[in-house]
């Protein structure tokens, strides 16, 4: 069983953060972010995910040596401002996929705080700032930053005007929704802290390792990949929802070779609530879940217990692919392993490759 642990990273308010897409059941999810569960034992192979996967989960990988910031700099907020940066001493990144790029770029020793879903092993020990949507400037602004990094959805409105009016530069940028914004987002955070060079680096390793992941995917059968639905699950606030089309889930499912059953079943929103009829439509081949998710639910005998799932072919088959919360749609420094870990368990016995 886990130790019962708050996280964001498992809230639908922070599944927005990282896909910029998020508007059901409102009040259900608020509930859920007080939410988690503790999980059971699951078939193997078929299942959690693997060992190397969790574990790869849990730090970043910097790049060698420590990047010089050449500052000052100034560069274009996602808000319409332009935001002067004089000083890399103390940044306060205000979302965990931020944070990670931050560490990854090589400047996590001036890191002052985190987002409550920055999870990774190099930002443990960090005080925690914000939760979700709720930043607290008083507390950022306690720890005397020189930059604080944000994303559209960081919030609430007043506590970022709060931070700007005490003279913080606050860069606000655009959040990720699929593969593509990967490269975008690192430019956008080197930039800002005055390290493009690193930024080069970072990004040309990321899209590397990403291509050399999507070199392994087996190669589609005819009539395409295995149909995967993802399902947001938080079962000890009855919150459980079935992705679609702006899930932010589609680009991942896409490289690894599959499809995402929601999307290709007519749902163009992010999220719907999950019915015996929407997944008898959807009909995957596979399911994907956050680990907090499945372990909310009672793991897999309970997720086959929500009407509709033990009807579906990934149902029957117990096929179910689980993912770190923390990471799952992060697109950044470690969607290479987010994607390695789904082409691991959606191809258990390997094939062809493309």
């Amino acid at each position: 069983m886990r130790s019962p642990q708050y996280s964001a990273a498992a809230d639908p308010r922070a599944v927005r953060r990282r896909t910029g897409r998020l508007g059901i059941l409102a009040a259900a999810v608020t509930l859920a972010a007080a939410v988690t569960g503790c999980g059971t034992g699951t078939p193997a192979g078929r299942t959690a995910a693997t060992p190397a996967a969790s574990a790869a989960a849990d730090t970043v990988e910097p790049l060698a040596g420590s990047p010089e910031p050449r500052l000052p700099v100034t560069v274009p907020s996602a808000d319409g401002k332009d935001v002067t940066v004089t000083s890399t001493d103390r940044i306060v990144p205000l979302t965990g996929s931020l944070s990670e790029i931050v560490f990854t770029l090589g400047l996590g020793e001036q890191v002052v705080a985190r987002d409550i879903t920055a999870t990774f092993e190099q930002a443990g020990n960090l005080p925690v700032v914000t939760r979700a949507h709720d930043v607290s400037a008083e507390s950022v602004l306690s720890l005397r930053p020189t930059v604080v990094l944000a994303d559209t959805t960081t919030g609430p409105a007043e506590a970022i005007s709060q931070i700007r009016d005490a003279g913080i530069p606050l860069l606000v940028i655009e959040p990720a929704k699929e593969l593509a914004d990967v490269g975008r987002r690192i430019d956008a955070v080197a930039a800002a802290l005055g390290v493009p060079s690193a930024g080069d680096e970072l990004r040309a390793r990321t899209e590397s390792r990403i291509a050399a992941v999507q070199k392994d995917v087996p190669a589609r059968r005819e009539g395409g990949g295995p149909r995967v639905a993802f399902l947001y699950l938080r079962g000890s606030a009855s919150v459980y929802l079935l992705g679609g089309q702006e899930s932010g889930a589609s680009s991942l499912l896409e490289a690894a070779g599959a499809v995402d059953a929601g999307k290709a079943s007519g749902l163009t929103k992010d999220f719907t609530a999950i019915t015996s009829e929407a997944l008898a439509e959807a009909a995957p081949d596979a399911i994907l879940v956050m680990t907090k998710g499945l372990d909310s639910v009672g793991g897999v005998e309970g997720l086959v217990k929500i009407p509709g799932v033990a009807e579906t072919p990934a149902g029957m088959d117990r096929r179910i692919v689980s993912i770190d919360d923390g990471v799952l749609l992060n697109y950044g420094p470690r969607t290479d392993r987010v994607l390695a870990g789904l082409v691991e368990q959606l191809y258990p016995e390997g094939g062809e490759s493309r």
